[in-house]
């Protein structure tokens, strides 16, 4: 390698020895390992190792095509310590700060969806479901009370017959009363008869079924 590669070689590496510490507290800020369980833990750092060697070997070969000296990884010592002395502490309040502000912006925005989209629209939707039931409620007790006006007006409007029935029945001779009497009580028994051949022979068909299961 030329020294000018060399040079911009140790660089990059010194920048990614910091970029990798900052990376690293960034990771361990929200991996939060004592709340995680060991298997999770486990998968997240071989995951982190994988990916930070994969771009650190990216750099290199974008810088001297992957040649990978010795004093490189001094190089990578060096950057991580310097990351560690000089701008830790001031990367994890920019971090911390970071975080509260997109929180809170998260807090905002989901405060501001709940004021101009959800409450609008559940208040639009609990109109429009109470407007119904009104409605229905309202044609509910209509439909109620023109029923028992309809029964009691069929009730008037019946009651002359009636009453003409029960003279006109007053007036039928007796003996025509008797066989009016003799003809119902044979079709009451009638029915009755096909009543229990009916529940007889539904019986009959369950129980066949019921063997052959």
């Amino acid at each position: 390698m030329s020294l000018p590669v060399q040079f911009y070689t140790l660089l990059a590496m010194i920048g990614m020895g910091s970029f990798f510490g900052a990376a690293l507290d960034t990771y361990q800020r929200f991996l939060k390992r004592k709340s995680r369980k060991v298997w999770i833990v486990f998968i997240n750092d071989i995951l982190f190792w994988i990916l930070h060697g994969l771009i650190m070997f990216y750099i290199l070969f974008q810088v001297n095509y992957g040649e990978l000296r010795f004093y490189l990884v001094l190089a990578l010592l060096c950057g991580f310590a310097a990351y560690q002395a000089l701008f830790k502490t001031s990367y994890m309040k920019m971090l911390e700060w970071g975080i509260r502000f997109v929180t809170a912006s998260a807090r905002f925005i989901r405060r501001l969806f709940q004021i101009l989209v959800y409450t609008p629209i559940k208040g639009l939707i609990l109109l429009l479901v109470s407007t119904v039931l009104f409605i229905g409620k309202a044609l509910l007790g209509l439909v109620t009370i023109t029923g028992k006006v309809l029964l009691w007006v069929l009730k008037i409007m019946i009651k002359p017959f009636l009453i003409l029935a029960k003279l006109l029945w007053y007036l039928v001779p007796k003996p025509v009363k008797k066989s009016v009497g003799q003809l119902w009580s044979h079709l009451a028994g009638v029915l009755k008869a096909g009543k229990n051949i009916s529940i007889k022979g539904y019986h009959a068909i369950r129980s066949l079924f019921n063997r052959k299961r």
